[in-house]
């Protein structure tokens, strides 16, 4: 784990809302596709060892199987999502190539984690992550990743579901990430899912106390 410091306001207030002159405490985790981020995130949200809210994404793609408006996504036209990202509305957007859908982070769900208490947590790739360090610095940003890229082509190999050309473009894509992986805070090896939640979960206590302080 690495670490660069810096300071997050984080007094509650007697009802466990907090007030509006306090900051925001925001928590972004990134890494490449196969290190466990989703895996974590779930494992974070379930515990609640430190209270967090995770930030639901918006898109413009439709709906898959059972997923519903408000809970996995907030599914909006593409119409709708560009007028809000031309109103500043959100804290990191993106248009996959290819497919033309549009995805997204509104600042309402960093509201809406800090009216409740708790830490806005972003599952979001690299780029989204600077987005959000260059709008609040004060985010705490931690990159998952596994011990070495030979342990990464293994968990991408053993999942036996992608084809050589995927694996070779996923193999690309984590070496482009891991360049950007010394601009977050902290770097978290997730070879023990465990050991790395709970890590996380120590990073993000140490920040509390120190704020706190």
């Amino acid at each position: 784990m690495s670490d660069s410091s810096s300071s997050v306001t984080s007094a509650s207030s007697s009802t466990g809302r907090r007030t509006g002159t306090e900051k925001l405490r925001i928590v972004v985790l990134s890494g490449p596709s196969g290190t466990g981020k989703s895996t974590i995130v779930n494992r974070l949200t379930a515990q609640q060892a430190v209270k967090l809210i995770k930030a639901i994404s918006a898109t413009t793609r439709a709906p898959r199987n059972q997923e519903r408006d408000g809970e996995d996504y907030y599914f909006l036209s593409k119409e709708e999502f560009l007028r809000r990202r031309d109103a500043n509305e959100f804290v990191e957007c993106f248009e996959v190539h290819g497919s033309g859908n549009w995805y997204g982070t509104l600042k309402s769900e960093l509201q809406r984690a800090h009216d409740l208490g708790g830490w806005a947590m972003l599952e979001i790739d690299v780029q989204g992550a600077m987005h959000v360090v260059a709008q609040y610095p004060e985010a705490v940003t931690i990159f998952i990743r596994t011990a070495s890229e030979a342990e990464f082509e293994q968990r991408l190999r053993a999942r036996g579901t992608e084809s050589e050309e995927v694996i070779q473009r996923r193999l690309e894509t984590a070496r482009r990430e891991l360049e950007m992986a010394d601009r977050y805070r902290y770097q978290v090896i997730n070879d023990d899912l465990d050991r790395a939640t709970d890590e996380i979960v120590q990073i993000l206590k140490g920040v509390e106390g120190n704020s706190n302080a």
